[in-house]
């Protein structure tokens, strides 16, 4: 048994002849909600930075290009460089899909420090903040990779496999981008939130960005047993080694340092009224 899907179209409705898709309105979602997350908590007066509106926007306007320059390099570089080597000019068709998180993180993190150095505010704060709403993006981002059916999982026999009619696919699958979307997106928040609101680790910059690139980590690599590897690339080992796993892998290397070093940092107030 397995659960039928229809296949969903990837454009989501059409104005004056332009079709908005899917990806598109998850990626909207994603910055529209993470937005005002982020000013939220940025404007508590325990959030350690002063920040406005006009930089807010500013902000915003550097992780966008961080999100999709980062993700689009990190795709091209991680997972298909002979492919874009050949076809150069495909590199700068991102609606034929082709995003890397790992770039797009890598992204975010020159934006964040660039944007902090410009407006004079401590980077490992506003990236302390940017890890409780990352997640945010992730979720929405999975659920467009479901409805386009991108990503998807490895056969299995479990009674929530699906299958989706009109593909061609007869085998059922995991449903890999639902998975990543609960853990990596909602699970994955809401920890982040209450680490930052519950405990100490805000007054220790840079502690949440570590947490957040070491839980990552540890969910991707457990949703890629579900997740049939990248056409073009296959396993990197007879064992079953994934590009996603190997990327996190060094992901949660580089967390645990961050993290380690934010602990030997002394603990600052971030109370922004005095």
């Amino acid at each position: 048994m397995a659960i039928v899907i229809e296949p969903i179209s990837p454009v989501a409705f059409s104005v004056l002849g332009l079709d908005i898709r899917w990806y598109a309105l998850a990626y909207i979602a994603g910055f529209i909600i993470g937005y005002f997350v982020f000013k939220y908590l940025a404007a508590r007066r325990d959030s350690g930075i002063r920040i406005s509106k006009k930089q807010m926007d500013d902000l915003l306007t550097y992780v966008i290009l961080g999100v999709i320059l980062g993700g689009r390099l990190g795709y091209v570089l991680f997972y298909n460089l002979a492919f874009f080597l050949a076809h150069p000019i495909e590199i700068f068709a991102v609606w034929h899909g082709g995003m890397s998180f790992h770039g797009g993180l890598i992204g975010v993190i020159v934006a964040t420090f660039l944007a902090a150095r410009k407006m004079k505010i401590n980077p490992w704060r506003m990236l302390d903040l940017m890890a409780v709403v990352g997640p945010i993006g992730l979720f929405f981002g999975r659920i467009a990779n479901f409805i386009n059916m991108e990503v998807m999982g490895r056969p299995t026999t479990r009674p929530w496999g699906v299958l989706f009619a009109g593909t061609g696919d007869v085998i059922p699958r995991h449903p890999s981008p639902l998975y990543e979307a609960a853990t990596e997106g909602l699970l994955l928040f809401l920890i982040m939130f209450c680490l930052y609101r519950f405990t100490g680790l805000r007054h220790r910059p840079g502690a949440l960005a570590g947490i957040l690139g070491m839980l990552y980590a540890v969910f991707r690599i457990f949703c890629e047993q579900f997740r049939a590897p990248d056409a073009q690339i296959g396993f990197l080992t007879s064992w079953g080694l994934t590009m996603g796993q190997l990327l996190s892998s060094a992901m949660f290397v580089a967390g645990a340092i961050i993290f380690a070093i934010s602990l030997k940092r002394k603990q600052v107030s971030t109370d922004c009224s005095k």
